[in-house]
């Protein structure tokens, strides 16, 4: 794909169509890796951001209890070792 490198302020830059950016999932940030004569642009998931004030939150109000007990009746596990 062929497109054309704009001024942006005192940079340059090109444009990433809407297309693009709703089919690679590409939201605020990209990662740019540099190899061999080339730039490749990745998207940065970050699918549990936000989980460590979400877990916070559910401890303050008490909903951070397990769902079922204990797996092992006997936790002592000496033939594992």
């Amino acid at each position: 794909m062929e497109v054309s490198i704009v001024k942006i302020g005192n940079s340059r830059g090109f444009r990433i169509s809407k297309t693009l950016l709703e089919k690679y999932k590409i939201k605020d940030k990209v990662e740019l890796i540099l190899e061999k004569g080339q730039m490749i642009i990745k998207p940065i998931s970050e699918p549990r951001k936000g989980w460590d004030n979400a877990f916070k939150e559910m401890h303050k109000n008490g909903d951070d209890q397990l769902l079922m007990g204990d797996v092992f009746e006997n936790e002592d596990l000496e033939e594992w070792k």
